[in-house]
């Protein structure tokens, strides 16, 4: 049903998530955190059916856990990440896709890499990112 006064609609404070890591896995702060199938955080890296989480705010070691052993607190809006090469200005609007957790691509490689975000801005030291 549409509204018909005013709502008071619910936010996340500075768009905070948090989720369970997956076994064997480390994920660095300031790395770009994807969720696998079972929506397990994971580190980005080039691989198909990942979606977009945000950045690590701290370092999480669960590479001698199982899954959700450990938890991520991620960050999604606008973040600043590497570009592998071929991001120019003419890809502003387009999606940003995930080469490893760090570095993004204009093309999902061929069917190979999951979509990160949109591309916002791109400077000569990296691509501006937002990660919904």
């Amino acid at each position: 049903m549409a509204l018909t006064k005013d709502r008071g609609t619910p936010q996340r404070a500075n768009d905070l998530r948090s989720d369970p890591v997956a076994a064997a896995t480390m994920i660095y702060a300031g790395a770009i955190v994807m969720l696998d199938a079972s929506g397990n955080a994971v580190p980005g890296t080039t691989a198909t059916g990942l979606s977009a989480r945000g950045v690590a705010q701290a370092q999480v070691d669960n590479s001698a856990g199982n899954a959700g052993d450990k938890s991520i607190t991620t960050r999604n809006g606008c973040h600043r990440f590497l570009n592998d090469g071929t991001i120019t200005r003419a890809d502003i609007g387009a999606s940003a896709y995930v080469v490893d957790d760090e570095t993004v691509a204009n093309s999902d490689g061929g069917t190979t890499r999951s979509a990160l975000g949109t591309i916002v801005d791109v400077e000569a030291v990296g691509v501006w990112v937002d990660i919904a």
